[in-house]
C-alpha cells in the first residue's frame, strides 16, 4: 500500500509509511505536522491530508475487491486469472468492467434471448467459421420463434457480451476521454427564465478542457430544466474501432456481428461511458471546485484579527433601522440597542447623540459596520459623526453567514433572549476582534466564498472544509480558558463532546492556571491530551511554557536548555539572543533532532505570536454608494472577496461585487487568479464595463 500511496502522492515511501503509522497510532494530522516532523521529514498537512485521502480510497477498493470475490465465490466462478487479475487490480474502472459480466441482471433483451435457448447460437455467430448463418438459425426456431428472431436474439446476447467486453469499454472509454465535446441547447420554451445560462445556450467544448466553473454551471441548467445537455464523440470512428476488435474474418457471420455491435454501441456501451465519463467529469470538477473554496476559506480564516478591543458593532439597515452592539475586550455583550438614521425615519440627530454616548460611556476603539445593505450609508454617518483626529477606526465587515448564525442553534444557545438582529450585529462585531474564532460557529460552506458550493459533492466538501477549519485553528492556536466550545472542537485531538467538557470544567472550577489540569477533565485520556496540549494556550499561568507553542513533551528539553545556560526557565521566554548562545546539537537525541529543536528556539524567541498579523482598515469611493454611481474608466479600490477560477470578485463599497477577469488581472498569462491575488487583498482597479440591468461591473487592473 505505501508504495502505491507514494506514486500516488508523488511522496517518498519512507515519508508515507510514517505517516501512516502516526494515524495508525491515532494522530491526527495538525499533531503529526507540527510534532512530529523528524518522523515525515517535515510534511505540511497538505501532504499528511493526501495521504490520507489516498489511503482511505485504497481501504475502499480492498473492500469492493474482496466483495466481487465473496460474490464471484458464491457463484461458483472458476477462473484462477480472472481472480488474479482482481487481486492485482488498482484502478476502480477496470475493476468494475472484470466484474460486469458476473454482476446481477435486470430482465434485458439478452437475458429473454438467453431463456430461449439462443445462447448456442450467439457463440456460433461469434465463432465466425460459419458461412450459412440463417441455416443454423432454422435449428433455432420454435416455440413460436422464426429464423429472424432467433438471430435477433443472438444478436442481443453478442451486443451484450461486447457492451461488457473490457477491450471494448477501454476502446470507447478512451474516445471519450480525448476527443469527446459536451454540447448544450437552450429549451426554447424557456428562454426567458435562462438569461443568466445565456453564455450557453448554444455552446460547444471538448469534456477534457472545460473549465470547472463552467460545467458545474452548465449541470446547473440542466438540474433546472433550461439546457439539454450531452457528451458526444465521432460515432463512425467509434464503431470502426469496435468492429476491428470483434469481426475477424468475412464469413457470414460478421454482418450479423457489425449489426450487433452498432446496436451495444447506441443501446448500451455509449450511454454507459457517457454516464462514466460525465460522473468522472463532475467529481474532477468537483475537486477544482472544492479547492478553491478550501483556499479561500483558509485566508478568510487566517484574516488579521484587531484583537481585544472595545467594540462598537452596527447591522445596516433602511426600514427596520441599524441594530447597535456594543462588545468588551472579552467580546461581551455590554449593550444593544437600535438606530434610525436613514429613510424613511432619518432620525439623524437621535442616532448621533446616541453614538457619542455610547462611545464616551464604553471607551469604544473601534468601529465594525456590516458590509450588507445599508452599509456605505452607516460607514459614511458613522465617520461624520467622529472628530476628524479621531482614534476610532472604522471598519466594513464581510458579514457573509451572519444571519444564517444569527439563526443557529450555537447563536440561540449563546443568546436566547436576544432578537436575529442583534445576534448578527454581535457576529460583526467578533469578527473584527477575532474572525477565527467567530466564523468557526458558522458551517463553513455558508461562509460564502466559494464556486458552485451548493452543486458539489456535499460530504467532500465538509470533509475538505472541516479539515480547512481545523488547520486553521491549530495553526493560530485556542486559548483554553476564553475559548468558545465551538473553537475548541476544532483543536486537534478534542471534538464537540470534549470541547464541552472543557468549557463544563471551565465555569465549574474557575480558570485554567496550567495545561496539565486539562487531565482532570472527564473522558480527557493521554492520547487526547497528546494530540490537543501543544495547540491549547494557558496565559498568566503557572507555566510561561504553556502560552507558547511549544509541546508540553518537550518542557523538559527546554529545562535542558535553561540549566545549560544558568537560568531560570521563564528567562529563555522572548530571549531572542538565545539561538546565538546555543549548541543545538547538544540536544538532540534518538527522538528529538534538530527540526523539533529549532522549531522550539523559534516559538520561545516569539512565544504564543500570532500568525494572521493585525487587522488595517480601508477606505472605500466616496463618489459611489451604489452601481447607477459606476462609471466607464473610474479608477477605484476595492477588496478581494471571492476567488475563482475564472476571476477575482472585488468588493468596491456597493452591494454589487466587481469581477477582475482572469486575463484582465495581470499581462503576463495566467490561468489562476490566486498566484496573484488573495482574499482580503486590497487592490486598485479600472471599470471597463458596467451593465446596470444585469448588475454586472467588469474591473481590470491592468492600468
Amino acid at each position: 500500500m505505501e508504495r502505491r500511496i507514494a506514486q500516488l502522492t508523488n511522496i517518498s515511501e519512507k515519508q508515507v509509511a510514517a505517516v501512516l503509522t502516526l494515524l495508525a497510532e491515532g494522530g491526527t494530522i495538525p499533531f503529526i505536522a507540527r510534532y512530529r516532523k523528524e518522523a515525515t521529514g517535515s510534511l505540511d498537512e497538505v501532504a499528511i491530508e493526501k495521504i490520507d485521502v489516498a489511503q482511505k480510497k485504497f481501504i475502499e477498493l480492498e473492500k469492493r475487491k474482496k466483495s466481487i470475490l465473496d460474490r464471484l465465490a458464491e457463484l461458483n466462478v472458476q477462473k484462477p486469472e480472472l481472480i488474479a487479475q482482481i487481486q492485482n487490480c488498482y484502478d476502480p474502472r477496470e475493476l468494475e468492467d472484470l466484474y460486469l459480466p458476473y454482476k446481477q441482471k435486470r430482465k434485458t433483451k439478452a437475458t429473454v434471448a438467453i431463456e430461449q435457448g439462443l445462447e448456442p447460437l450467439a457463440k456460433l455467430i461469434m465463432a465466425q467459421r460459419q458461412n450459412d448463418i440463417m441455416a443454423q438459425a432454422y435449428r433455432f426456431s420454435k416455440d413460436g420463434l422464426t429464423p429472424d428472431d432467433a438471430l435477433e436474439g443472438a444478436r442481443h446476447i453478442i451486443a451484450e457480451w461486447v457492451s461488457e467486453s473490457p477491450a471494448a469499454r477501454n476502446t470507447i472509454r478512451t474516445s471519450y476521454e480525448r476527443h469527446a465535446t459536451l454540447t448544450s441547447k437552450i429549451d426554447k420554451k424557456k428562454t426567458a427564465d435562462a438569461q443568466k445560462y445565456l453564455d450557453y445556450f448554444d455552446f460547444s467544448q471538448g469534456i477534457n478542457r472545460i473549465p470547472s466553473h463552467r460545467f458545474l454551471a452548465i449541470l446547473r441548467a440542466e438540474k433546472e430544466g433550461l439546457l439539454k445537455v450531452k457528451i458526444e464523440i465521432d460515432n463512425e470512428r467509434a464503431l470502426e474501432r469496435l468492429e476491428r476488435i470483434f469481426i475477424r474474418s468475412n464469413a457470414d457471420a460478421a454482418h450479423h456481428i457489425q449489426l450487433a455491435v452498432k446496436d451495444s454501441y447506441k443501446r448500451l456501451l455509449a450511454p454507459s461511458i457517457e454516464t462514466e465519463i460525465r460522473k468522472e467529469a463532475k467529481e474532477k470538477a468537483d475537486l477544482e471546485a472544492i479547492g478553491i473554496f478550501a483556499n479561500n476559506l483558509t485566508q478568510l480564516l487566517m484574516a488579521p484579527p484587531l484583537g481585544t478591543k472595545r467594540i462598537l458593532a452596527l447591522d445596516p439597515g433602511f426600514r427596520t433601522g441599524c441594530k447597535l452592539t456594543c462588545l468588551d475586550q472579552q467580546s461581551n455583550l455590554v449593550h444593544h440597542s437600535t438606530i434610525y438614521p436613514h429613510e424613511p425615519q432619518n432620525d439623524k440627530d437621535n442616532a448621533r447623540h446616541r453614538i457619542e454616548s455610547l462611545i464616551r460611556k464604553h471607551d469604544i476603539e473601534a468601529i465594525a459596520i456590516g458590509n450588507g445593505t445599508a452599509g456605505r450609508e452607516t460607514e459614511q454617518f458613522i465617520k461624520s459623526i467622529l472628530p476628524k483626529d479621531s482614534a476610532i477606526e472604522v471598519y466594513l465587515i464581510n458579514e457573509a453567514g451572519a444571519s444564517i448564525y444569527s439563526a443557529s442553534e450555537a447563536a440561540r444557545e449563546e443568546f436566547p433572549d436576544l432578537d436575529l438582529t442583534v445576534r448578527g450585529s454581535i457576529s460583526i462585531g467578533r469578527r473584527l476582534i477575532d474572525p477565527l474564532a467567530e466564523l468557526v460557529k458558522i458551517e463553513p460552506k455558508s461562509i460564502g466564498v466559494g464556486q458552485y458550493q451548493h452543486d458539489v459533492d456535499q460530504g467532500k466538501l465538509k470533509n475538505t472544509l472541516d479539515n480547512v477549519v481545523s488547520f486553521a485553528v491549530n495553526k493560530v492556536g485556542v486559548n483554553v480558558n476564553t475559548a468558545s466550545k465551538h473553537l475548541l472542537q476544532y483543536v486537534a485531538g478534542l471534538g464537540p463532546k470534549l470541547a464541552q467538557n472543557v468549557v463544563n470544567h471551565r465555569q465549574e472550577n474557575g480558570t485554567f492556571k496550567s495545561i496539565d489540569q486539562l487531565k482532570k477533565i472527564k473522558g480527557f485520556g493521554a492520547k487526547a491530551y497528546e494530540q490537543s496540549a501543544g495547540f491549547l494556550r494557558v496565559l498568566d499561568g503557572d507555566n510561561p511554557l504553556d502560552a507558547s507553542a511549544v509541546h508540553p513533551e518537550r518542557y523538559p528539553i527546554v529545562q535542558k536548555m535553561a540549566q545549560k545556560l544558568n537560568l531560570p526557565t521563564f528567562k529563555l521566554i522572548g530571549n531572542t539572543e538565545l539561538a546565538t548562545t546555543l549548541q543545538l546539537e547538544d540536544f538532540v537525541s534518538e527522538e528529538i533532532g534538530l527540526i523539533t529543536l529549532t522549531d522550539i528556539i523559534n516559538e520561545l524567541q516569539k512565544p504564543g505570536l500570532d500568525p494572521r498579523g493585525a487587522a488595517k482598515s480601508m477606505e472605500f469611493d466616496d463618489r459611489i454608494r451604489d452601481i447607477k454611481d459606476i462609471r466607464t474608466g473610474m479608477i477605484l479600490q476595492g477588496k478581494v472577496s471571492n476567488l475563482t477560477k475564472f476571476g477575482a470578485f472585488v468588493d468596491i463599497g456597493i452591494k454589487e461585487n466587481g469581477l477582475i477577469h482572469v486575463s484582465q488581472i495581470t499581462d503576463k498569462y495566467i490561468t489562476d487568479p490566486a498566484e496573484h491575488l488573495s482574499l482580503e487583498q486590497v487592490v486598485t482597479v479600472k471599470v471597463i464595463e458596467v451593465d446596470v440591468d444585469r448588475k454586472r461591473i467588469a474591473l481590470s487592473m491592468k492600468i
